[in-house]
């Protein structure tokens, strides 16, 4: 299928986790472990495919080097590079969905202030990944499986556990349409900001929290095999 979303990671060497998606174009990278702005590298991953993707010479190494890897890809379809414009919220965004998997890409230009973000999913998502593609600004993350998920945030580039604020989400849970944002923890600052959203598709994907227990053998029921 034609990905729109790939993140490719070295598994042998300590190299960034690269990100590139469809809606921001080939080759503009942006790296889960980092804070950094997006990163144009146009001879690193070149073009989002019908069937794939395909690399380039990759002078930097961190997706396609001969003397390092095996490298990891997990790929994801939206609309296949299709987006359009979202009104529904007070802020425009440009969408891109896959209703079936439950899975959009959201692009918003941040206003600093109280906003709502229209998402595309048809169903409330579970999980939002949030990053600046024009500052440096840690990756935020909505989950609906904290204490308390309209007040609490995640960052994936900060080994710290979940952190109560209310200027995040505006204490407001995503609807099936839309998801609220403040001025909090940069998810809706200025400039150009980039959402990947999730909701669960019985048999297909699964959203859960466990506690753990030290005991060799805790099992979970997902209702399917997983394969990631």
């Amino acid at each position: 299928f034609k990905p729109d979303l790939v993140w490719i990671k070295d598994r042998n060497n300590g190299e960034s986790h690269i990100w590139n998606d469809s809606t921001r174009g080939a080759g503009n990278d942006l790296s889960s472990n980092s804070i950094n702005a997006q990163a144009n590298r146009p001879t690193g991953f070149t073009s989002f495919d019908s069937d794939g993707f395909t690399l380039g010479t990759d002078s930097g190494g961190v997706v396609n080097d001969s003397s390092r890897g095996p490298y990891v890809a997990w790929c994801w379809k939206a609309g296949g590079g299709t987006t359009s414009s979202n009104t529904e919220g007070s802020i425009t965004s440009t969408v891109q969905a896959n209703t079936k998997a439950r899975f959009s890409i959201v692009k918003f230009v941040g206003t600093g202030a109280n906003a709502t973000v229209g998402h595309g999913l048809g169903a409330a998502p579970e999980i939002i990944i949030f990053k600046s593609s024009t500052a440096v600004s840690g990756w935020k993350m909505f989950t609906n499986q904290t204490s308390d998920p309209a007040n609490q945030v995640m960052e994936l580039s900060d080994p710290n556990g979940v952190a109560a604020r209310t200027d995040a989400f505006n204490g407001t849970l995503p609807t099936s349409s839309l998801f609220s944002i403040t001025d909090g923890w940069t998810v809706n600052a200025g400039g150009q900001f980039i959402a990947y959203c999730f909701a669960e598709v019985a048999g297909f994907s699964s959203f859960g929290s466990y506690t753990g227990n030290g005991t060799a053998g805790q099992s979970f029921t997902t209702g399917f095999e997983p394969t990631w």
